[in-house]
């Protein structure tokens, strides 16, 4: 049984294995699945209602229930209950760890020719010209 499923977090760290990412891939490889994953990523850390998420993307409740279900067992979203609503969140943490592996050795560990997120790249700017 994978450890997300145990209460375990796999993904607190940036070190995921070939078997976890292998999952989350299989469960990005879907289109559904992966416009929803989208839309949980821009929402942000705060994640979108379950109705709110079907609404946006056409989807009947039992059709987003299977692909949430999906992306959650891969350790993509977490979800908490508000009052009557589920609220879904994209896991972050995941992304990161799953985007880490992925480029690990990317071009060779000639960092200057991998594409990286602006914003990172800014932050990074910012916190580098403040030590300095």
């Amino acid at each position: 049984m994978p450890l997300h499923r145990r209460g375990l977090s796999i993904y607190s760290s940036i070190i995921m294995e070939k078997t976890n990412a292998l999952a989350a891939l299989a469960a990005l490889a879907q289109e559904t699945r992966l416009d929803v994953y989208r839309l949980l990523v821009q929402a942000g850390p705060e994640g979108m209602a379950a109705g709110q998420i079907g609404e946006r993307l056409g989807l009947a409740s039992p059709t987003l229930s299977f692909h949430l279900n999906h992306l959650r067992h891969a350790g993509l979203v977490t979800f908490r209950r508000e009052s009557r609503s589920l609220i879904y969140a994209a896991e972050y943490s995941t992304m990161n760890a799953l985007l880490a592996y992925l480029t690990e050795n990317c071009c060779g560990r000639a960092t200057a020719l991998c594409v990286t997120c602006p914003e990172a790249d800014a932050q990074s700017a910012v916190s580098t010209q403040r030590r300095a």
